[in-house]
């Protein structure tokens, strides 16, 4: 179970042996799991698919340290939040699993990370320590060498005179940012770059009142001169992330599997098409738990992309994709 072996999966039949391989090992030496499956009354000899492996719900990463190993913790990712709001912790006793995994994703959705400026628009994130997204954009910019690579906060000025710079030298760029700054900013230039790629990460943070996918990208699209609005769908508790390139169309790297649970009842999975409850795979989760029930709603469609349609009612504001559909 190396680091090698989950992220060279080429295909479903190698990802299924690889995770029912990480379940047993990880229902035997993750105490929060093993003591949640032995409560479910499940015999874990008996479990032979990924369909009859039970997810450990994602609010346990607010109350108890989810760990695989007695390997010292190298970082502690930490999710958004409303003040008074519990946060997650995710204890990472690997940091290079993290790396490889958005270094290979990225390369494998969008190619040569150094073709790339990166250019980042966070404030939400850059204001707060234990941001699992600024550590990956903070290595991003830095992998990409590009000069002009960097964050902004709130220097929209100088934001848009790179944007008009980048252009002009018809410089593949992307810029990634949080959907309520994204806005702010293209209240105030409006910018013709048909070739950007913007990422939005979802979520008003309390700064804007939430909207429908379709009005926010057709806004975005327009600011931008854009035809398409991409998205990350990622999380504090998981250390990969799958990509929307356009129309909140979602696909996973190869070491990622979401399923649909039925939202009556969490341990019965539903068909391809029917809206549930948004189960997540992670093998890269093999330090800590990389079976993992999301407080999100959503549905797969036949080629197994997926699409996320909004989230439980009584499921806190977090920081990952708000928008509803």
């Amino acid at each position: 179970m190396t680091a090698e072996a989950i992220f060279s999966i080429e295909n479903d039949e190698q990802f299924k042996k690889l995770a029912l391989e990480i379940f047993k090992f990880q229902a035997e030496h993750c105490s929060v799991y093993k003591e949640y499956i032995h409560h479910l009354h499940i015999n874990i000899e008996a479990v032979s698919a990924i369909e009859q492996i039970p997810f450990l719900p994602i609010s346990f990463f607010k109350s108890h340290s989810i760990l695989s190993n007695t390997n010292p913790v190298e970082i502690t990712f930490s999710s958004s939040g409303t003040t008074g709001m519990t946060q997650s912790s995710h204890h990472v006793t690997n940091i290079k699993l993290y790396e490889q995994s958005y270094l290979k994703a990225f390369n494998q959705f969008y190619g040569n990370i150094e073709d790339y400026c990166f250019l980042a628009l966070l404030p939400s994130y850059q204001q707060r320590a234990g941001s699992s997204l600024i550590y990956m954009v903070n290595d991003l910019i830095e992998k990409s060498k590009h000069p002009k690579s960097g964050y902004f906060l709130y220097n929209h000025d100088e934001l848009s005179q790179t944007l008009e710079e980048l252009k002009s030298k018809n410089q593949k760029t992307v810029l990634i940012g949080v959907t309520y700054a994204l806005l702010d900013f293209i209240e105030q230039y409006e910018i013709d770059f048909p070739n950007l790629i913007v990422m939005e990460t979802g979520g008003m943070k309390g700064k804007r009142k939430e909207m429908v996918r379709e009005e926010l990208h057709e806004q975005l699209t327009n600011g931008f001169g854009i035809k398409s609005i991409h998205s990350e769908y990622g999380m504090t508790e998981l250390l990969s992330q799958a990509y929307s390139l356009g129309e909140g169309i979602f696909n996973c790297p190869s070491w990622i599997k979401v399923l649909i649970r039925d939202t009556n009842d969490p341990l019965t999975l539903i068909p391809n098409g029917k809206t549930g409850g948004i189960n997540v795979i992670d093998l890269a989760n093999i330090n800590s738990c990389c079976f993992i029930a999301t407080q999100d709603l959503g549905r797969i469609n036949p080629d197994q992309s997926f699409e996320v349609l909004g989230r439980f009612d009584n499921a806190d504001i977090r920081g990952c994709n708000l928008l509803v559909q």
